[in-house]
């Protein structure tokens, strides 16, 4: 995986992250869920090269980028620090202009990227996502039982000492079957470094605080998305079937929304990455690219 791709730790002003850089062509930032590290990405980044300049960084918190300072709401994890932090490693590497995709938590970073900052992303790809604040809107008893590790993890210290006392049984369905060996040596990794843990909680700490105001801020204002949207989601998991359609609730963010389901479980990177690298060059370069 990342054949022919840089390694190299970039300082962002507040820390330095890890991020992995390669290809030709025009720059497109790609940004990992919970609890990945950039390496999710290796088998798409290698379809990908040979149209884009991809660059996938591990986000602040995650995997070997730096950790953020503690501060009262989570601030330091909110999807807008992060985008901030993308925002200088693109720049620092001679891209002012870029697209992004993201997967997971990843998607909130991408959609801060191009709520906050309209002129230096041409467009947007968000995966296995809706906002935060639909989430919590429309939540029910389904919800809140599968998906309860939001509020779990939004409470204070039980989450890491829970995790920290066996990281795989935690995360049980960690597997190397289809992210590869190097992949999966570099998730349990990260699993096993407490700091690392405590970053990844954190994420989900400021996503019930910092951010869903940020999306609150931004609906008050009527801020909506103005370049193209993507919108992609795994139909093996269960985002269409607890919200509906996830396209109607993006064009309430977006004025240019597209987007379909890919035959996949939910870490589609891993278990369908050509499926995902066509849906990507389809949209950020057109259809005449996909062979």
């Amino acid at each position: 995986m990342f054949n022919g791709f840089e390694l190299a730790m970039v300082d962002v002003g507040q820390g330095a992250l890890r991020v992995r850089y390669g290809g030709s062509g025009p720059p497109l930032l790609l940004l990992h869920g919970h609890p990945r590290t950039h390496m999710t990405w290796g088998a798409v980044a290698d379809l990908l090269s040979p149209h884009f300049t991809v660059v996938c960084p591990d986000l602040r918190g995650f995997g070997k980028s730096f950790q953020p300072a503690e501060q009262e709401g989570s601030h330091g994890s909110s999807k807008r620090a992060k985008a901030i932090d993308c925002l200088s490693l693109m720049k620092v590497l001679g891209r002012d202009e870029f697209s992004v995709a993201g997967h997971d938590r990843g998607s909130y970073v991408a959609y801060r990227l191009a709520m906050d900052f309209p002129g230096a992303i041409n467009k947007v790809a968000v995966m296995d996502s809706i906002p935060i604040i639909e989430h919590l809107e429309r939540m029910d008893w389904q919800f809140a039982r599968d998906w309860y590790h939001w509020f779990f993890f939004a409470q204070s210290e039980k989450p890491e000492r829970s995790i920290n006392a066996n990281p795989l049984a935690w995360y049980n369905k960690i597997a190397p079957d289809h992210m590869g060996h190097a992949a999966y040596v570099d998730l349990l990794t990260a699993i096993h470094d407490p700091a690392v843990v405590h970053g990844m909680i954190e994420d989900y700490r400021a996503g019930l605080t910092v951010d869903r105001q940020h999306e609150l801020e931004d609906r008050v204002a009527g801020k909506k998305i103005t370049c193209p949207l993507l919108c992609l989601w795994s139909i093996r998991d269960d985002l269409e079937a607890l919200f509906g359609d996830p396209l109607e609730i993006w064009r309430s963010w977006a004025t240019d929304v597209q987007g379909h389901g890919i035959d996949s479980g939910h870490h589609i990177a891993e278990e369908n990455p050509k499926a995902l690298s066509e849906a990507l060059l389809r949209f950020f370069q057109g259809p005449e690219c996909v062979r």
